[in-house]
């Protein structure tokens, strides 16, 4: 039998592990952060973020921050560098209609909110966007779910369609309202339990993490564009 405090640690460390050599805690982090600034539920960014640049990886259902829509084409970088280079390249041969970040902001529509399109993709930056154009839209329309729906279009077809999405992911994450989430550090191992949940892993709902106390212990617990349409394998 292990001590206590050793246990923890061994039940700890593949998460932090984990985190620290993957991105997507950083839209997760982004999103807690962003959304707590902007005073609305975690769980809608959190939702959100998934819905526009969420990918399966190693079993897991994650947003990932280094991802670009390019007429109706996902591209998923390894790195920033990388989908930066991709973004000016794209500026240059005349693009401008094109979504970044783990929000998946369009450049045309909302570039001029932003210093650079290499701003824009900063993930804080990008959530921060997200945050304050969300509180627009739910002041226009009364409700979170059709601020989502605006956020994605304005022709309800489309809108509908994202926002069911959305819905569907939203409550996946109410299955797992205990896990960890960031409000004043930047520690990513703190959301890295999030990344053994797929909602889409078994066709009879979502696949919650076994709760442990150890692993959640002195953390705060919280509840809680354009959709990626690229064919990779990586979307639902």
């Amino acid at each position: 039998m292990f001590p206590a405090r050793i246990a923890g640690f061994l039940l700890l460390w593949p998460f932090a592990a984990w985190a620290g050599t993957d991105d997507a805690a950083l839209c997760e982090v982004a999103a807690t952060r962003a959304a707590q600034a902007a005073n609305m539920p975690v769980d809608v960014m959190r939702a959100l973020t998934l819905v526009e640049t969420g990918r399966s990886r190693g079993g897991a259902f994650r947003p990932w921050p280094w991802t670009i829509n390019l007429e109706g084409k996902g591209y998923w970088f390894d790195t920033r560098a990388e989908a930066e280079a991709f973004a000016r390249e794209s500026l240059a041969a005349g693009a401008r209609s094109f979504d970044v970040g783990c929000f998946q902001i369009n450049y045309r529509w909302h570039g001029e909110a932003f210093a650079s399109v290499e701003q824009m993709f900063g993930p804080q930056e990008n959530a921060a966007y997200a945050a304050r154009f969300m509180g627009e839209l739910y002041a226009e329309g009364g409700t979170w779910e059709w601020a989502v729906g605006a956020y994605h279009s304005r022709t309800e077809t489309l809108a509908e369609r994202y926002r069911a999405r959305f819905v569907r992911i939203r409550e996946g994450l109410d299955a797992v309202a205990d896990l960890p989430v960031v409000v004043a550090s930047t520690d990513v191992t703190q959301v890295a339990k999030l990344s053994t949940w797929n909602p889409f892993a078994r066709s009879d709902g979502p696949v919650a993490l076994a709760k442990n106390g150890s692993l959640a212990g002195g953390l705060v617990s919280g509840g809680g564009g354009s959709l990626l349409r690229q064919a990779t394998g990586a979307l639902f």
